[in-house]
């Protein structure tokens, strides 16, 4: 690129001492340069989308979860969902949406079984799963000790973490201004700080590996995003706050850390360029030091396990029996 860019300088400067047929000549050697046909010095070019998305679906080809994209919704397979004795079941997988229910599951101490759901091979779009939720996205749960004693169904992160919460009358503050500042950073979390980073995640990580204008995009966009949201946590609690909310730590902490934790130790780029230090995630001192505080507590180390990749349900029951 330098070589030919080098290239044309030359030529530039050759032009303004020739006439019109030197010129013509020029014109034909920034053509066999190929200089032309970049798109970076073609003022004029510019994205018309197609009639139609269908003819753009080949492009996301490459990408980690091609297998498992489509533009339907439904099953695809017909398999039933297990079920065990406890009152509630989990279907999840330890993604930081996963871990958000997990760390609540453990901190309330209730009885429940956790099924993994194994995303990659689309185990969420079988009948099973469908039927609990329809969206095909973990979390889901069943509680067979529901509202008046029926069973319902859960999906969506935030509402099973609000659902829990209220049943049991923990972790939400019975001040009804602190409830609400609860409830205002629950919805920043599931409407913006985890849509942005998994996508910042995406185009990092995941994204098609030759798509590298489409991705220095996503990643410029999204990342920048995530700069921003971080930086909201790092001046909220800049004050010396120990939790999001009050003094106490409440519903907001437990759905927060997960995404903000996920950029301090995943996000892991094949080159070994990873998002702590791509962001430079280390200069939200404030930010930091809340998640560790969050981190020390033992309920939060066993529920970012729950529903494990590849070591099961609840890890830390393996380690017992052995």
């Amino acid at each position: 690129f330098f070589m030919r860019l080098l290239s044309v300088i030359n030529l530039l400067l050759i032009s303004s001492f020739t006439n019109k047929s030197s010129n013509s000549f020029i014109l034909k050697k920034l053509t066999s340069l190929n200089i032309l046909n970049m798109s970076s010095f073609d003022a004029n070019k510019e994205f018309i989308p197609p009639s139609k998305i269908d003819s753009l679906y080949s492009v996301t080809l490459g990408n980690n979860f091609a297998a498992i994209n489509a533009p339907t919704s439904g099953a695809r397979e017909q398999k039933e969902l297990p079920e065990g004795s406890a009152p509630f079941q989990l279907y999840s997988l330890s993604t930081p949406n996963g871990q958000k229910v997990g760390i609540l599951l453990e901190e309330l101490g209730i009885d429940y079984d956790a099924h993994v759901i194994n995303i990659g091979k689309g185990e969420q779009f079988t009948s099973g799963f469908v039927s609990v939720n329809p969206n095909s996205k973990i979390p889901a749960a069943v509680d067979k000790d529901g509202p008046n004693g029926q069973r319902v169904n859960l999906f969506e992160s935030g509402s099973i973490l609000l659902y829990l919460a209220e049943k049991y009358n923990r972790f939400i503050p019975s001040d009804p201004l602190l409830k609400v500042q609860v409830i205002n950073w629950l919805f920043w979390q599931v409407g913006g700080q985890g849509p942005i980073t998994g996508n910042f995640g995406h185009f990092f990580v995941y994204a098609p590996k030759d798509k590298i204008e489409a991705r220095e995009y996503g990643i410029s966009r999204f990342g920048m995003e995530v700069e921003r949201l971080v930086d909201v946590l790092e001046k909220h609690l800049s004050s010396g706050r120990n939790y999001l909310v009050g003094d106490e730590y409440t519903l907001a902490d437990i759905a927060i850390f997960p995404w903000f934790n996920q950029l301090r130790i995943g996000y892991k780029h094949s080159s070994g360029i990873a998002a702590k230090e791509f962001l430079s995630i280390d200069k939200y001192v404030h930010t930091n030091a809340w998640a560790d505080r969050i981190l020390a507590r033992e309920q939060v180390k066993r529920g970012i396990t729950v529903c494990h990749f590849s070591d099961g349900p609840k890890p830390w029951l393996n380690k017992k029996e052995e």
